[in-house]
């Protein structure tokens, strides 16, 4: 995948503006992390220069600015969840500020922010996923057609197969998988290497029927090894795009039967609430996910938790 990109305007400082190149370079954030990011620094610096009528000074604000800064966004009737993300770009920014010297303690550090309702996260049961892997198959064209249509069609077919199957297999973000170079897979010990968030690196498990799909995929390939990229684009042998596999699974999941607005995140939501409800633990689960803290894991037992409290109301007499 390109490297990010920061978007640069008159409206971001030299410091704001080396937080954001860090952001893209130093910790490879995503490219959408760097977008929300630069508009919320630059929501800031807007609300400041037409407020104080100055550019924010970082190193004198102080805690009350920041106060202030949120009754302002409150007032704009903002989502919680938009709120939290302004402000954790803004601790974010005070934290490179920090650590660079241009400040010695962070002014947001404790200001109490409103309370994000808790959302359980949308998930296919194991039928549904099995209907989506499904749906490549499904749409494949006749006999009839002409050969070279059949053949580039196969050819995205197993293609999209494979990666759908990798996504589920291992529980990967979509920027994770497409990401995936030919060297990270260790089909001997079923093993694939991860580049996640942060440019950690992680070895997770992936199972046989993906392993079979990637082979199957490759095997339509000219010379995969000389691509690099494990996942290609039918364009110029580039490594597959978020875009591109965000649009594939609208059509699998309408050919499925199922909604056609889900995302590929509910592919890695499906995958640990089905390991959770086959036994795994938490702290596995944690790992295999490659995420920082525990509580982002818990969530999902809230889930299995969900669903069995609603069977032991459907069934037990007494409930």
């Amino acid at each position: 995948m390109a490297a990010p990109t920061v978007v640069s305007g008159s409206a971001l400082d030299p410091a704001a503006q080396r937080f954001l190149n860090h952001l893209a370079s130093a910790r490879g954030a995503s490219a959408y992390t760097v977008r929300n990011y630069t508009q919320a620094l630059r929501g800031f610096h807007e609300w400041h220069s037409e407020e104080r009528k100055t550019t924010p000074d970082w190193s004198s604000l102080g805690r009350d600015d920041f106060r202030a800064y949120l009754r302002y966004i409150g007032r704009r009737n903002l989502g919680r969840s938009a709120v939290h993300l302004r402000f954790s770009a803004l601790r974010s920014f005070y934290k490179f500020l920090v650590r660079e010297g241009t400040v010695e303690v962070s002014p947001i550090k404790n200001i109490a922010l409103p309370k994000q309702p808790r959302r359980l996260p949308q998930f296919l049961t194991k039928q549904q996923m099995l209907d989506l892997l499904a749906a490549p198959r499904s749409l494949l064209p006749p006999d009839t057609a002409p050969e070279p249509m059949r053949k580039r069609a196969l050819r995205l077919c197993l293609r999209d197969e494979a990666i759908f199957e990798t996504l589920y297999s291992c529980g990967l973000r979509i920027s994770e998988v497409c990401g995936l170079k030919v060297e990270d897979l260790d089909k001997r010990e079923g093993l694939v290497r991860i580049r996640g968030k942060g440019k950690k690196e992680r070895l997770v498990p992936i199972g046989d029927t993906a392993l079979k799909a990637i082979a199957s995929y490759c095997s339509h390939l000219d010379d995969i090894a000389a691509a690099g990229a494990l996942f290609l684009s039918p364009k110029g042998g580039r490594a597959v795009c978020p875009r591109d596999i965000q649009r594939r699974l609208k059509r699998y999941l309408a050919a499925a039967g199922l909604d056609p607005n889900l995302t590929p995140h509910k592919l890695r939501h499906s995958y640990a609430t089905h390991m959770l409800d086959a036994g795994a633990d938490l702290r596995s689960v944690q790992e295999l996910l490659g995420h920082a803290h525990l509580t982002s894991t818990q969530v999902y037992t809230h889930v299995t938790t969900e669903r069995l409290k609603k069977a032991y109301a459907q069934a037990h007499p007494r409930a």
